[in-house]
Parts: structure tokens; C-alpha cells; sequence
């Protein structure tokens, strides 16, 4: 187990704050329910740039955050109660994103590493913040009758095309910023 160092508990409050602002700086866009969001970019970006032990620890933090009931989820809510949100699903899906991403990120720093690694997030993040909001609505969120797992789908459509294209720029940003400042500063990921 590695030590902490000053920079690694900067870093994770820094993407627990970039996540905070990300949940609401567009967050009055809903589309099934689903806010439109920053969260997919940044969490991504945490792995990529931290890695996949400080990326996860970042993304564990927001979530702990929120549930303790400071309001930095999606529509300035927090608490217990987003446990049984049908969005609750795609905060859990962050901590595994960042570590996936981290993961596969850590063993090759090519661009197109960062760009497939940052595809897999978002792989991950649909998947399970997805089936998640289905099972929500279905167990006890109380969905119309019609409510069906092709209308979840299409529920994320719109934000997906949002999320491909920050994916994107993602992978390309992180690559860069990588090369520019994070292979010369004491923040190395090995």
C-alpha cells in the first residue's frame, strides 16, 4: 500500500469538486429522468490522470460526500435518500469507471490507450447506471405501465451523444495534459 502525499489528497478533493460542479453546472437538462451532466467527463479524467487507486478513491469520496447529505449530486441533492434514485446507479458506476479506466490506462500512456480506455468508461457507466435506473423504476420508483427496458435505452440516447463526444476529448485532453505536467510532477502514475 502506497503512502499518501499531500498531492494525491489534493488531487482527489480537486476531481471531488470537479464532480460537484459537473453534476450541476448543466444539470436543468432532463431526459427521462436522467440530468444531463459533466460527471461522465470528469470521472473519466480522474482515471486517466490519477490513476486507478487515486481515481476511485476520488470517485468513492463524492459519493460519500453526497450521501452524507452535502448537496453536490445533480440538482444540488444529497443524502440517503439518492440511494433509491434511478440515477443512483451512474454514481456508483463512476468508482468502477475511474478504476477500469486507471487501470488500463496505467499499463500503456499512448493516445489511442487513452482514447479506448476512456470508451470503456463510458461502456460502464451506461451499463450500469442504466440497468440500474431500469430495475429502479421497475422495483420501486413506481414506472408507467409501459415502462420498458427499450424506453430506458432511449432514454439515454440524447445524453449519450453528448457523452461521445466528451469521451473524445476526454482521452485527447488527458493525453496532453499527461505529457505537459503529470510526467514532470511528483503526481506520476507508474
Amino acid at each position: 500500500m502506497k503512502k499518501w502525499r499531500a498531492i494525491d489528497i489534493t488531487m482527489v478533493a480537486l476531481f471531488v469538486a470537479l464532480m460537484a460542479i459537473g453534476a450541476n453546472i448543466t444539470s436543468f437538462l432532463v431526459i427521462g429522468g436522467v440530468p444531463v451532466t459533466l460527471q461522465t467527463f470528469f470521472a473519466i479524467m480522474a482515471g486517466l490522470l490519477l490513476g486507478k487507486r487515486l481515481g476511485a478513491v476520488a470517485m468513492l469520496c463524492y459519493m460519500l460526500i453526497g450521501l452524507a447529505g452535502f448537496p453536490i449530486f445533480s440538482g444540488l441533492s444529497g443524502g440517503l435518500r439518492v440511494l433509491i434514485s434511478p440515477t443512483f446507479g451512474f454514481i456508483l458506476s463512476f468508482i468502477v469507471l475511474a478504476f477500469t479506466v486507471g487501470w488500463i490506462r496505467e499499463r500503456n500512456s499512448s493516445l489511442p490507450a487513452f482514447i479506448i480506455s476512456s470508451f470503456v468508461g463510458l461502456c460502464i457507466n451506461y451499463l450500469l447506471g442504466t440497468n440500474w435506473m431500469f430495475f429502479s423504476y421497475k422495483l420501486w420508483a413506481q414506472a408507467p405501465e409501459s415502462f420498458s427496458y427499450a424506453i430506458a435505452w432511449g432514454w439515454m440516447v440524447m445524453p449519450l451523444i453528448k457523452d461521445i463526444i466528451l469521451t473524445a476529448m476526454a482521452g485527447i485532453v488527458a493525453y496532453r495534459l499527461n505529457n505537459a505536467y503529470f510526467k514532470k510532477s511528483s503526481l506520476k502514475i507508474h
